[in-house]
């Protein structure tokens, strides 16, 4: 495996070594000594596993408390993944990144606790699975507006079209407004 560096700090882009023949292809997606070597010790609590049709923006969520690190992935389809730094004491608080998830080039993100995350599907639909440190705690959930103009995310929206959102998601607050980490 090889663990890339971003342009946000402890937010880490993951290629596997993808071994393929006629047959198909075999990969680790998790192997803790690998990421450990990487400086990743990590223990997952909870995976989850989403599929969404195209169009369909999901995020951007954080629990305040009980924060989760997730890995994250797809396994069918395609998708543009946005992480956005909310720890008050970062050079990037505030910064965001974004980068194309899909079962063709088989990459995981590294989010760690204390970032905002969210998804929108450019493909027909997409599988999306993610391994979590801590547990789902919905009292604690929060949503940052997808569309914050301060935050400034270029979401590659298709035909310009308004994505597909959920309730809460429509109610996302600016970053101004959020509750954020120290």
């Amino acid at each position: 495996m090889k663990f890339l560096p971003t342009p946000l700090p402890d937010v880490i882009l993951i290629e596997p070594q993808v071994f393929g023949d006629q047959r198909g292809f075999f990969m680790e997606t998790w192997e803790t000594r690998k990421f450990a070597e990487a400086g990743l010790i990590l223990e997952f609590v909870q995976e989850n596993h989403s599929h969404t049709r195209q169009g369909t923006l999901r995020g951007l969520h954080y629990q305040i408390r009980q924060p989760q690190g997730k890995l994250v992935r797809v396994v069918a389809g395609e998708v543009f993944d946005v992480v956005v730094d909310l720890r008050r004491s970062s050079v990037s608080f505030g910064k965001w990144l974004g980068t194309t998830l899909s079962n063709e080039n088989r990459r995981q993100l590294w989010v760690p606790p204390g970032f905002a995350h969210g998804f929108y599907v450019t493909s027909n639909t997409a599988e999306f699975v993610y391994k979590c440190t801590d547990f789902y705690a919905p009292a604690h959930e929060r949503t940052v507006a997808w569309n914050d103009p301060d935050i400034g995310i270029h979401w590659p929206l298709l035909a310009g079209e308004a994505p597909l959102l959920s309730d809460k998601d429509r109610v996302g607050l600016p970053l101004r407004d959020a509750e954020t980490y120290p």
